[in-house]
């Protein structure tokens, strides 16, 4: 029997843990602005089955993205490709839907605070998600 220890997995870089606390932080905002978009929307016009069901979607991805985030941190590089590609795609949106779409004064207001704080917390994760520190961690 010899006496080798198991390869440890690389230490946490700064930069992946940043990057989670800045995604983290987006998270919610993202969702507020998204669910207020969706109470406030003109066509729903009240209606309790799409703000039920604007409710639900955005509670599962809330969630998916929050499991994702987690499974991050232990390095997954699967986990990484899904966040970038679902921060870019959600950046777009959000500034599409910032130019694209009416909206009363308040809801036009914390649609664009919560996504453009949102929006840059995002892509500054991502930005730390792909720095060389933090890409030799994701070996999983």
């Amino acid at each position: 029997m010899s006496d080798q220890q198991p390869p440890e997995a690389p230490a946490r870089p700064v930069d992946v843990d940043t990057a989670f606390w800045l995604w983290l932080i987006a998270l919610p905002l993202m969702l507020v602005g998204y669910l207020a978009d969706a109470f406030f929307a003109p066509q729903t016009n009240g209606s309790v089955l799409a703000i039920g069901f604007a409710v639900m979607v955005g509670l599962v991805v809330g969630a998916l993205v929050l499991t994702f985030l987690f499974l991050l941190r232990s390095g997954y590089r699967w986990c990484r490709t899904l966040l970038t590609g679902g921060g870019v795609a959600s950046v777009i949106y959000t500034a599409a839907s910032l130019f694209g779409t009416e909206r009363d004064a308040l809801q036009a207001i914390v649609f664009a605070v919560t996504g453009i704080v949102g929006s840059v917390l995002i892509m500054g994760g991502v930005f730390l998600l792909h720095r060389k520190d933090a890409h030799g961690f994701f070996t999983k």
